[in-house]
């Protein structure tokens, strides 16, 4: 019995945990990020920019080691999916390694800087804990997936075949 006590709780806390992570918050909804330009706009108005669409953003960083090693991986996702919008999240520290390393990959997409990095208001408010890390908006604005990192390519692939 304290077995099966023990394993409904674990299972009702999986859930409500899942559950938790399904939307953003309004912290993050509300943070504001850097464009290319050098100007401010909220997390909120990037979503609402690719309304309709299937949108799938990668939080990276130039000076990640992971991040680098999963570009390979990132592209093949393009080509596969071309009717989905890559929006990509930076956690480089200035605004010359970003555009330097968006440049040095050729990465294709929209890009913003998180002003604040990894650790800051926008990081905590998302739970940004590892790099790369994908979120995946389907084309009803709903979060679909909260929370990949680059071992779940795989689960990223197939999820975005699924929502074609």
């Amino acid at each position: 019995m304290k077995k099966l006590l023990c394993l409904f709780s674990f299972v009702l806390l999986n859930i409500s945990c899942s559950s938790a992570q399904s939307k953003f918050s309004t912290e993050a909804l509300n943070s504001s990020l850097t464009t290319a330009e050098g100007s401010q706009i909220t997390f909120q108005d990037i979503i609402k920019k690719h309304k309709g669409k299937t949108v799938v953003i990668e939080i990276w960083a130039s000076w990640c080691g992971d991040c680098v090693k999963n570009m390979p991986k990132l592209k093949e996702l393009q080509s596969e999916n071309t009717n989905v919008d890559f929006v990509f999240l930076s956690c480089d520290r200035t605004m010359e390694t970003w555009k330097s390393g968006i440049e040095k990959h050729e990465l294709i997409g929209d890009h913003y800087l998180i002003p604040d990095g990894m650790k800051g208001a926008f990081g905590k408010s998302i739970d940004l804990n590892w790099i790369p890390r994908y979120i995946v908006i389907d084309k009803k604005g709903k979060v679909a997936l909260y929370k990949a990192i680059e071992t779940d390519h795989e689960q990223v692939k197939s999820l975005l075949t699924s929502l074609q």
